[in-house]
């Protein structure tokens, strides 16, 4: 892969992280929940989630996934009702007092990373979208797995960037969340989120190939 065509990439890859989506509202969710330090942890999960997806499309199952309409139903029904379920947990959540430096009490690490590998991994659109955009980047003369190896390690490098300013803003809402009415206000418009984030991925149709 060229330096020209890195670029490029770079730039694109700059343009998907910082598109809304699940994976930027959970982010915001888990530092406005955990904090910064403990939301890293989400963010590994939304890496790996990220990995598997460009792993799927780099074993052409990318391809068999956008040609299913059974594959693509039944993983994008599952991402439609994981979202729902975060909504659910997210309004039910209870009020707690806040201590903006220590936010490391409630909330396993094992939960976290599972939770945001769950929100990248049960998104079909995102797989077809790079089905879509990945191949232009691609030299089909060289050797392929070089290359999608420098175009993970670069969407992975950006997306923990991203989610790590998306993390941090929501964090600083710690800082004035006192009250248990603050809290249970900023916890819903949260789930409203997630419940809006599964409302578009169910309106989402597999292309059809003419």
């Amino acid at each position: 892969m060229s330096w020209q065509i890195w670029l490029g990439f770079l730039g694109a890859a700059w343009v998907i992280s910082l598109s809304p989506g699940a994976g930027a509202i959970a982010s915001m969710s888990s530092g406005l929940s955990h904090g910064l330090r403990r939301g890293y942890w989400n963010i590994l999960g939304l890496q790996l989630g990220l990995l598997l997806q460009i792993a799927i499309v780099a074993a052409g199952v990318g391809a068999l996934l956008a040609s299913s309409a059974v594959a693509f139903t039944v993983i994008k029904w599952f991402g439609v009702a994981y979202l729902v379920y975060l909504g659910v947990r997210q309004w039910r959540s209870a009020p707690a007092d806040v201590d903006p430096a220590d936010t490391d009490a409630s909330g396993s690490a094992t939960g976290m990373v599972i939770r945001g590998f769950l929100v990248n991994a049960s998104n079909p659109k995102a797989v077809v979208f790079m089905l879509a955009v990945l191949p232009q980047f691609l030299d089909p003369t060289a050797p392929l797995v070089p290359q999608y190896v420098i175009i993970a390690a670069t969407m992975v490098a950006v997306d923990v960037i991203v989610m790590t300013g998306y993390t941090g803003l929501a964090s600083r809402v710690l800082t004035y969340m006192r009250s248990p009415r603050q809290q249970r206000v900023t916890g819903r418009v949260f789930s409203c989120l997630f419940f809006a984030a599964a409302g578009f991925l169910s309106l989402v149709r597999r292309a059809v190939p003419v």
